[in-house]
């Protein structure tokens, strides 16, 4: 029985997802960036339903100009967040040619860097710096990639140059997904190394009814600190946000 339900849930998804696609291609240019933000977030919340995922939002996300540094678990993640308030994220450049969910992400915004090359690194943080600059609000993982869900990996430094240069704050966001039952934490949207975006989204289509829960901390600027030991401090806070 819990298959079938999944099989529905599976063709609601495929059905939300062109019907985003058809939005991105046809609606979005007529409409202001304030009207596509608020477009993005409402559709989020729609895939999020039909999945079966509740959004709890706890503290308050900053107005811009800020960048919103989070934990990373599943590809859920970026979804979760633009439901909770839309930002533009900095993604992997792979996703750009994923079919249908690079049109998605391009519209949601997403600024794309390619992993592992210094001069494209360099590219990105310039066009946060001015995004930031522009009082736009932005999001990473600086995490890198996602994680079991558990224990925090270390937060890379490079994206958080940014905020440095364009002396805006970074505000700590704690990302976790909860059993709705009973409310232990649920492990079934992790999307591992080893896992493909299907086989990561089948376990939590099966999985029971789950909350997202997005925790905001306080922004919090420099002061003085250069970008690896932001980074620590940054590590610190979400780790405790997400107790």
């Amino acid at each position: 029985m819990r298959s079938v339900r999944a099989i529905a849930k599976f063709l609601r998804v495929i059905a939300w997802v062109l019907r985003g696609y058809w939005m991105v291609r046809t609606t979005f240019p007529k409409l202001s960036d304030e009207q596509q933000a608020r477009a993005v977030e409402v559709w989020a919340r729609g895939m999020l339903a039909i999945i079966g995922i509740e959004v709890r939002v706890k503290g308050h996300p900053a107005q811009g100009p800020v960048l919103m540094a989070a934990n990373h678990i599943s590809w859920l993640d970026i979804l979760v967040m633009h439901a909770a308030c839309h930002c533009r994220f900095v993604a992997k450049s792979e996703i750009r040619s994923w079919p249908l969910v690079g049109v998605l992400t391009t519209g949601g915004g997403s600024l794309y860097i390619e992993r592992g090359s210094r001069n494209d690194a360099m590219r990105v943080v310039h066009q946060m710096a001015e995004a930031l600059q522009a009082g736009q609000v932005l999001a990473a993982f600086p995490e890198g990639r996602t994680g079991d869900g558990i224990t925090l990996l270390p937060f890379h430094a490079n994206l958080l140059q940014a905020a440095i240069s364009a002396d805006a704050p970074i505000q700590p966001v704690a990302l976790q997904f909860i059993d709705a039952h009973t409310h232990q934490r649920s492990l079934a949207p992790c999307y591992r190394d080893d896992d493909t975006l299907i086989s990561s989204l089948w376990r939590t289509l099966c999985a029971p009814p789950l909350l997202a829960q997005v925790r905001y901390g306080d922004k919090q600027q420099a002061e003085g600190r250069n970008r690896r030991a932001w980074a620590q401090d940054l590590q610190a806070h979400v780790a405790h946000l997400c107790q």
